[in-house]
Formats: C-alpha cells, sequence, structure tokens
C-alpha cells in the first residue's frame, strides 16, 4: 500500500474524503445484518469517520483500522475521549468507548485478529485501493473473516476512464469475481449519486452509482 500517499493526505488536510455524519446508508442496511449485541466489527482504513463512533453505538465492539496517527488521534479528541494506549505487533492500539482504534497497516492483521470478528463495514477501503491492491486486500482481510461473518459493503461504479483514482471504480463484475466462491453477495441497493457529487462531475464523470452488498462469508 502507497503508505506515503494517505499519510501526506492527512499531514496535508487533504480529507475531501471525510464525510462530516454518519454514512445514512449505513443506518439504513446495517440491520440487515443481523448482529447479536456485542459483535467485534472491523472497520478496514476508517480514517476518523463518525461511523466508527455509531457502530459503537449500537452496542458493538469496534476494530478501526487506520494508517495515519493524526486520524487517529483527531477522532479521540472530536470524541472527547482519551483513550489508552499500547504498542502490539500490528501496531499502535488506541481504546476507549468500546473502541478499538488500531493505528498500523491493514496488510499486518494476523489470522487471530480477524477470525475475532463477526462483521465488517467496508465504506472506503476497497475503493480506496487499485486493482492489484484490491486483489491482495480481499485475499488477506476477507479471506482470513471466519465463516458466518457478514460484510456490509459500499462501492462506487463510474467510467474509470474520466477520472483517477481514488476512490476508485469497483463495478458488480469485480465484486463476484472477488468474493464469490466463498462468500454469499445479496445486493441490497443500488443508488445513482452523481448530482449529488458535484466535485466528481467537475472533474468530468458521467456516470456514477454506489451500491450496498451484504456479504456472507460460508
Amino acid at each position: 500500500m502507497d503508505t506515503d500517499f494517505w499519510l501526506q493526505r492527512w499531514e496535508h488536510g487533504q480529507t475531501g474524503f471525510h464525510q462530516s455524519r454518519v454514512m445514512p446508508l449505513l443506518q439504513k442496511h446495517w440491520a440487515a445484518l443481523d448482529l447479536p449485541q456485542g459483535s467485534r466489527v472491523l472497520v478496514p482504513l476508517a480514517g476518523k469517520s463518525l461511523d466508527v463512533a455509531w457502530l459503537a453505538a449500537q452496542g458493538h465492539r469496534v476494530l478501526a483500522v487506520e494508517l495515519s496517527p493524526l486520524a487517529v488521534q483527531q477522532f479521540f479528541d472530536e470524541h472527547q475521549l482519551t483513550p489508552a494506549i499500547s504498542e502490539v505487533p500490528q501496531g499502535r492500539l488506541y481504546q476507549a468507548g468500546g473502541i478499538d482504534f488500531l493505528c498500523g497497516d491493514i496488510f499486518d492483521l494476523d489470522a487471530a485478529t480477524l477470525a475475532s470478528c463477526r462483521a465488517c463495514y467496508d465504506r472506503a477501503a476497497l475503493i480506496a485501493l487499485t486493482p492489484a491492491l484490491r486483489a491482495r486486500y480481499v485475499a488477506h482481510v476477507y479471506g482470513q473473516l471466519p465463516a458466518g461473518c457478514h460484510t456490509l459493503l459500499l462501492t462506487l461504479d463510474y467510467p474509470q476512464a474520466e477520472m483517477d483514482g481514488p476512490p476508485f471504480s469497483v463495478p458488480d463484475a469485480e465484486i463476484q469475481a472477488h468474493y464469490g466462491a466463498r462468500w454469499q453477495i445479496d445486493t441490497l441497493e443500488t443508488r445513482n449519486v452523481l448530482e449529488h457529487e458535484p466535485k466528481f462531475a467537475a472533474r468530468g464523470v458521467t456516470r456514477m452509482s454506489t451500491t450496498v452488498y451484504r456479504l456472507s462469508a460460508r
């Protein structure tokens, strides 16, 4: 993963991908995973997303993973939480409010850590990675999540030639190719979003949709 690229984005305040509200599609579709209280939920490439705190407020134990220490510290500052900090083999672990925030590389997560996750919320990880890294990411992370694990996955689909990512276009055919062998794939919603994304229209994108998937590991 191009760690310098993402670290510099946070250092220079180039975080237009950060949303100032909880993702409405998360709030709408999370119940479709039908998770029991206390389930451990993985949030990869979390940034300082408000979605992390929302998931914790639903009674889940959240494992958020983020490369940038600035993003992690800003998350706790903005939520007025003082985390306990410890060093673990995968990086630096911040803990407060039912949230474990691991500052480290997602590719350093081991099988034991991922095996404890009963769900995953992937809004900004898969679409943030180049095609080669997406394949590696799916193999490493999703390949080690346990049977019975459920994922709420959000993607974007647009003509890739019209704009350089990130975020990258990940069409349905790629989802089927990456996940079809092991995961049951249910499409919960597809929505046209270009009219709500003027910054992408300004870059020349002529069509953009987002799809919400529920993935269930066999």
